[in-house]
């Protein structure tokens, strides 16, 4: 199955979300899947169930409530999203395999770098030594999903010391320059995607 990839370079994030609704809404059976990528300007997103007692002390950085499942997270630069835009059926893909799939490509992508990632049943995302490196929140709309995944690659990690990470109290948070990688955000998406794609069955 074939998909188009787009890279959006730096946004706010509020204008991706309401086009990722958008896109979602007017697809028909025929409507190619697409997969963004891009790194958003400093933002605290709050999924439909988040409680704000995990918004300890967000300062000036702006808050979206959004439609997403999950509590709350950060997004800043240096920090790699990725928006898969697919048809589920059509893609032969369950929300759980999506999920699966998010995760397993960060897993992949963070082995090939001599590190070991793994994720957990009880909490999605990827981890190393219990820190969280790519954390996933997805919509499914219409059989088809947006939203998606945010890996840590090169960033200011200080914001998620505002907030409990996904709602987890004292969960510490990392990204792929602390664990020793030199690559830049466009090097680790390109090295990412094969992976990614692979594990969707999808072909760009």
């Amino acid at each position: 199955m074939n998909v188009i990839i787009r890279t959006l370079g730096s946004t706010d994030y509020e204008p991706v979300w309401r086009r990722m609704q958008a896109f979602t809404d007017a697809r028909d059976e025929h409507t190619p899947d697409e997969i963004w990528f891009t790194e958003h300007e400093p933002v605290f997103t709050l999924g439909v169930n988040a409680k704000r007692e995990h918004l300890l002390a967000p300062g000036n950085i702006p808050i979206v409530q959004i439609d997403r499942g999950g509590q709350v997270t950060y997004h800043g630069p240096g920090q790699l999203m990725v928006y898969p835009l697919l048809d589920l059926k059509r893609a032969d893909l369950g929300v759980r395999a999506l999920v699966s799939a998010l995760e397993q490509c960060v897993v992949d992508l963070a082995t090939g770098y001599g590190i070991s990632a793994a994720s957990r049943s009880d909490a999605p995302g990827v981890y190393v030594e219990g820190k969280k490196l790519a954390s996933v929140g997805l919509r499914i709309r219409r059989g088809a999903s947006f939203h998606g995944m945010a890996l840590n690659v090169d960033m200011d990690l200080e914001p998620f010391t505002r907030i409990n990470p996904c709602g987890f109290s004292g969960l510490e948070v990392t990204d792929l320059a602390a664990l020793g990688v030199r690559d830049n955000l466009t090097e680790v998406q390109q090295t990412l995607l094969p992976h990614l794609l692979s594990h969707c069955g999808l072909v760009a």
